[in-house]
Formats: structure tokens, C-alpha cells, sequence
């Protein structure tokens, strides 16, 4: 029977490097992610939860509860700075805590309650610290936080500057001629422009559906219905209060959108809302990606050349498109784990289980992916050249397109089989600019509309593509 023998923590050492790490995103691209790792990580997480604690105890402060006075100003003021200075050492702290409680929310409670040694007015109110909370009152809410702010701070302006460099290039290449292919044959003209403004509409309306989702948030127990806080004072409005704390804007707030309905967690509606919108970008830009990728291979764009740089091991000419092919490959990545979140997280049996809780710590690595492919975009699009030459070499040898308009035309004065005769004249076949010219003067049309398709080429034959490229 065969055995496996584990290599030995000597060989590769037991303290996290870049490559001892098992995912890329903490590994080769961690330098590519430091603006999202702060927000969507493990210590992000407990950041939020520490947020959301201590903006509930100073709301309890303020309820008029005679067993809870108003918090001193001083005590405010000190309460917020654990949040504002919140470190990877009091995370470390609160794990450790966790060390002893198994259990991640209790143990931000008991760092809390650290915090007030020595302050009496804190001590004396400690027992409000998480007071009627269940543990998803405050882990729904951090994930919104942390969602928001990974979609607001990172993806949103990472996706921002794709479309302003594509509408930079609509804008430049909006007159350009470019040969359309369909189903890989040559086809009407359009311009480079066009193409690039077509990507810049439907990124836009995608990333409107991204930013315009409602980040929600729910604070009402163990399983929706304030049972606890009741309890303890059943005649307060306690949904009113709620709402409250989760509506009013930071930092005494959490300035997200009130949930009113839910089990034991927040139902994830909105979260699958907001992976599907960016899943969709995402596809988008697979799209963009792959016709990029095209083009390159055309010759229609170069790429700029990076000194140093090798394109392959035993060809030394090759430059590959590899940003549009990285990100082609981690916006896939990125679309899966996505995929999946939206599809498992708005499901849990009964009033929870906790599927939803592993499920929810990749929620920053499937945005990882997405935002190191927008960050590959970038820097492939940035070194685009365009090649006007092959361009217009290619548009050159395709008169075939032209027979789209004469026979259009021919039609417009009712000149039967107008298709039919065009289809025997070009399909399949090498077509030339003198055999169109010879079958445009033998056609019984005005002279004017002959003239106009005796002065046409397959570069001017794009219509109102530049109108449309400027206008985007």
C-alpha cells in the first residue's frame, strides 16, 4: 500500500511569505490587492465588528433607559477611537481572546470590555456591550460594511478607469475604419471607436446596477423579532430604535438600509444582488477581453514594449497579449466563486445554519479576482497601439462588403433579384474594386446614386459609426 509522507515544515518554513501562500491573491498578486485586503479581510471583519458593537452601546447610551445614562463626551470620544485606530494588533488581540472562547463575536465583545479598565464609566455599563445582540446582529452588519466598502473604495473606481480609458478610446478612434467579422467573415466597416463605445454603454449600465444595490442591515436578535430586547423592556420601540442605529450615518451610525424582516440572519438578497451585477461586468469584460486578444492576434493593435520583458521561453519575437489573457482567466475565477455566493448565501434551513458563515469569508476573494483582472485591463489597455496600417490593409482586400449597399440601392429603385445577382457576384469568391465598378455602371439607377457607390470603399462604408463612437 502506498504511503504519503507530508514535506516537512523545514523545507518550505511555517510563517506566511508571499510563496508560501496558498492562495495567488495573498501570494504572486498581493502587491496588486493591498487596497482591498485591508477592507475584506479577517482583520477588516473585525474591524466592522467592533464598529458595529460600540455604535450600538452609544445609541443604547441615548435611548433614555434609567439603568443606562448618556455616555460623557470623553467616553464618546474614547469609544470611536477604538474604531478610528483599530489595528492588526488589536485583531491579533481579539484573536488571541478567541483562543479561549471558540467563538469569533464574543471574543471582539470581551476585547471591548478590556478597553474599559479603569475608566468607571465604561466599567459600570460594560453589560451593555452586546446587549439583546444575537452574534448575526453583528456579523450582518459588518459583512454590509465590509461589501459597501470593497464595492465603493476599490471595485467601482478600479472599474471606473477601465471606462474612461475605453471612452478616451472611443473618442480617439471614433473616425478609424475597422473591418467587422461575423461568424469570423468580413463584414460591413465600422470604426475602432465604435467598437470601443459599444463596451463603454454596457459597462456603464452594468456598474450603475452594482453601485445602485441597497446595502442592507438588520438588528433584531436571535431570530427577528426583538425577543430578548424585549424582555428587558417591553414597552420601548425597539424596531424604531433599530432602524435607527443602522440608518443614521457613520460613525454613530452605520449608514446602510434597514432590514425589517429576517430569521436569525439577514437574508442575503441584496448580496446576491450585488455578485450577480458585478458577475455580469465580469462577463462583459470576458467578452472585451477575448476581442482585444483578437485584435492583437490581427495585428490591428500593437503593444507597447516593456524593457526586460520575455514574451516566451525559445521565441524570442513574441510580445503576448498576457494582460487581457490574465484577466480573461481571473475574471472566470472571479465569476465562480461569485456564481456561488449568490446563489447559496439567500438559502439557509429553518431559522439559520451557519453554511452561510464560511461562505461569506472568500466574499474578498472572489472580489480579489474580479479587481486584479480590472487591474490587468488597465495596464493591457494602457499599452495598446494601434496598428492604422493593417487596419487599412485589411479593409482593402474586403470589397466583398461592399455588396451590402448596392444592392440595397438596387432594391431602394426596385431592381428585381437585387440580392440574388450581388450573392452570385461575391459570395465565395475574390472580389475586386473594378468587377464591383463594371456590375455599378451596367445598373439602371440614377447617375447620382451610381456615382456615390463608384466613390464608396470598404474604409467609408462605416456609416454612423464615428457619430455614435464621439457621442458615447
Amino acid at each position: 500500500m502506498a504511503t504519503h509522507k507530508s514535506t516537512s515544515s523545514s523545507t518550505f518554513g511555517s510563517s506566511l511569505s508571499a510563496v508560501a501562500a496558498l492562495s495567488p491573491l495573498d501570494g504572486r498578486y498581493a502587491n496588486k490587492l493591498s487596497g482591498l485586503r485591508p477592507l475584506m479581510s479577517e482583520l477588516g471583519y473585525m474591524h466592522r465588528r467592533v464598529q458595529v458593537e460600540v455604535a450600538w452601546f452609544i445609541a443604547l447610551s441615548d435611548a433614555g433607559f434609567a439603568e443606562f445614562k448618556p455616555l460623557s463626551p470623553g467616553a464618546r470620544t474614547y469609544l470611536l477611537g477604538l474604531v478610528k485606530n483599530f489595528s492588526e494588533g488589536d485583531a491579533n488581540a481579539i484573536k488571541e481572546i478567541e483562543k479561549t472562547t471558540n467563538h469569533d463575536v464574543k471574543a471582539v465583545e470581551y476585547w471591548i470590555k478590556s478597553k474599559f479598565e479603569a475608566r468607571p464609566e465604561l466599567e459600570h455599563a460594560s453589560e451593555f456591550v452586546h446587549f439583546a445582540c444575537t452574534s448575526e446582529d453583528i456579523n450582518n452588519t459588518s459583512h454590509a460594511l465590509q461589501l459597501r466598502s470593497g464595492r465603493d473604495v476599490v471595485l467601482l473606481p478600479a472599474l471606473d478607469r477601465i471606462v474612461l480609458k475605453l471612452r478616451d478610446m472611443a473618442h480617439a478612434y471614433a473616425h478609424v475604419p475597422m473591418l467587422s467579422r461575423t461568424h469570423g467573415q468580413t463584414a460591413s466597416p465600422t470604426t475602432v471607436g465604435k467598437e470601443m463605445a459599444n463596451v463603454v454603454v454596457r459597462l456603464q449600465a452594468g456598474i450603475d446596477r452594482i453601485a445602485n444595490v441597497k446595502i442592507l442591515g438588520k438588528m433584531n436578535g436571535a431570530v427577528g423579532n426583538y425577543n430578548a430586547h424585549l424582555s428587558a423592556w417591553p414597552d420601548f420601540d425597539w424596531e424604531a430604535f433599530s432602524k435607527k442605529v443602522i440608518e443614521t450615518p457613520e460613525p454613530l451610525g452605520l449608514g446602510l438600509t434597514f432590514q425589517p424582516y429576517s430569521i436569525q440572519i439577514e437574508p442575503h438578497d441584496y448580496m446576491a444582488e450585488v455578485f450577480d451585477a458585478i458577475a455580469r461586468v465580469n462577463t462583459i469584460l470576458i467578452d472585451f477581453s477575448r476581442d482585444v486578444w483578437g485584435y492583437v492576434s490581427l495585428g490591428y493593435f500593437k503593444q507597447r514594449l516593456k524593457a526586460g520583458e520575455i514574451g516566451s521561453s525559445t521565441m524570442p519575437h513574441k510580445v503576448n497579449p498576457i494582460d487581457f489573457e490574465n484577466a480573461e482567466g481571473n475574471l472566470g475565477l472571479a465569476n465562480a466563486m461569485l456564481r456561488h455566493l449568490s446563489e447559496k448565501l439567500p438559502i439557509s434551513r429553518w431559522q439559520r445554519d451557519l453554511t452561510d458563515s464560511t461562505v461569506l469569508r472568500n466574499m474578498g476573494v472572489a472580489m480579489g479576482y474580479a479587481v486584479l483582472a480590472y487591474n490587468s485591463l488597465s495596464v493591457g489597455m494602457g499599452k495598446l497601439e494601434l496598428n492604422e496600417e493593417a487596419l487599412a490593409a485589411d479593409l482593402d482586400a474586403a470589397w466583398e462588403v461592399l455588396a451590402e449597399p448596392i444592392q440595397t440601392v438596387m432594391r431602394r429603385y426596385g431592381v428585381q433579384g437585387a440580392y440574388e445577382k450581388l450573392k452570385e457576384v461575391t459570395r465565395g469568391k475574390t472580389v475586386t474594386a473594378e468587377a464591383l465598378h463594371d456590375l455599378i455602371n451596367g445598373l439602371e439607377i440614377p447617375q447620382a446614386d451610381k456615382d456615390r457607390l463608384l466613390a464608396m470603399t470598404p474604409a467609408s462604408y462605416v456609416g454612423k459609426a464615428a457619430e455614435l463612437a464621439l457621442r458615447v
